[in-house]
């Protein structure tokens, strides 16, 4: 790839190694989070003394900034209201409640330390299903699951969907209100809002925790709707990366380091998007085992605790690693995939039907 190309020129097409990056963002979730499962919830990453930031939120950084340059185009192309809503329903709830229900209804029974039927009627079980699948309002506990784990949670992950709808619902607002035609428009409203943002969380203004995850996740978001907007002039380079991860590093001290580092993640996460190529790309052909990784990584490494006991973090990753990818495979295979194909397929009949 010559040093001048430019983001369009390659994303236009799927051939790129964005399956396998959200894939390696999952696992590092996975590994973020055996941390806390493993020792408790005052555990300390060692990633964090260096950037101020677990892994597990670079990841999901990385997440959002994919997200947003993609459902940016997503709903650019489409331009129909309805079929960018029924692919990002088709995209989230199908996995996800597959994943609740095995949850909540096969792995609760087993390991909880009530009686069975006390477990099925207790009102805590129903709720965790009805609120986990309908994302607004997570619930992380099931009763009596866990209970004596380091970190009795069965839920770690799935906190950050009802974030990422909300950013879904921005994308919408700015094709409803025409910004996608308006480049320059979108960018300064795109442009204020991070630097609101940014100040405000570096201000240490007191936050309600939802408003604070939200300006932090919605920020890369925004960088990425941001690239999707000038990515016929966005330059794809090794060079422009590096420039910005040292940026950012020396500017770690202050409080114009957030914004650096959001960049940073972010324009790294569609340049290895891009490079490397050739036989990397083969991974494609697997499949998008990410979002299975994401939202069966966390009661899987609540599982292997409770059977094996007492486990340091690198044992709890190599035991729930095999088998949550395992469970990812088949949530891709049986359930994702083909709610992809349903909204595909339905999103092309109602086309037709308004032509």
């Amino acid at each position: 790839m010559p040093p001048s190309a430019v983001l369009g020129d390659r994303l236009a097409s799927r051939d790129n190694n964005l399956n396998l990056i959200r894939a390696v963002a999952a696992t590092a979730v996975l590994v973020s989070h055996a941390y806390p499962i493993s020792l408790g919830e005052k555990a300390h990453e060692p990633l964090q003394s260096l950037t101020g930031y677990t892994l597990g939120t670079i990841a999901v950084f990385v997440f959002f900034a994919a997200s947003g340059f993609l459902i940016a185009s997503s709903f650019d192309r489409r331009r129909a209201l309805s079929a960018f809503l029924r692919a990002r329903f088709a995209r989230l709830v199908p996995g996800l409640a597959v994943s609740v229900l095995l949850v909540a209804l096969v792995l609760g029974p087993l390991v909880t330390s009530l009686a069975p039927l006390d477990y099925l009627t207790n009102r805590d079980t129903a709720t965790f299903v009805l609120r986990n699948i309908t994302i607004i309002s997570p619930q992380y506990e099931l009763p009596g699951v866990f209970a004596t784990n380091p970190y009795p949670t069965v839920e770690g992950s799935i906190w950050t969907l009802v974030y990422e709808v909300a950013c879904y619902l921005a994308v919408v607002a700015f094709g409803l209100a025409g910004l996608f035609a308006h480049r320059n428009t979108a960018s300064v409203l795109l442009g204020l809002y991070l630097a609101a943002t940014f100040a405000i969380v570096a201000a240490g203004l007191p936050l309600h925790v939802k408003v604070d995850n939200l300006f932090t996740l919605s920020q890369p978001f925004a960088v990425g709707m941001l690239m999707y907007l000038w990515r016929d002039r966005l330059p794809v380079s090794w060079l422009v990366l590096a420039g910005l991860v040292v940026l950012a590093a020396g500017l770690r001290p202050t409080p114009l380091f957030a914004p650096a580092f959001v960049a940073a993640v972010s324009y790294a996460t569609i340049v290895f998007a891009l490079r490397p190529g050739g036989a990397i790309r083969a991974y494609n052909r697997l499949g998008d085992y990410s979002y299975g990784i994401y939202i069966y990584a966390f009661p899987i490494q609540g599982l292997v605790v409770w059977l094996w006991g007492p486990l340091t973090p690198m044992q709890n990753m190599a035991l729930a690693f095999p088998i949550t990818l395992v469970l990812s495979v088949l949530s891709w295979h049986l359930v994702e995939r083909p709610a992809l194909r349903w909204g595909h397929t339905k999103s092309r009949a109602g086309q037709l039907a308004n032509a």
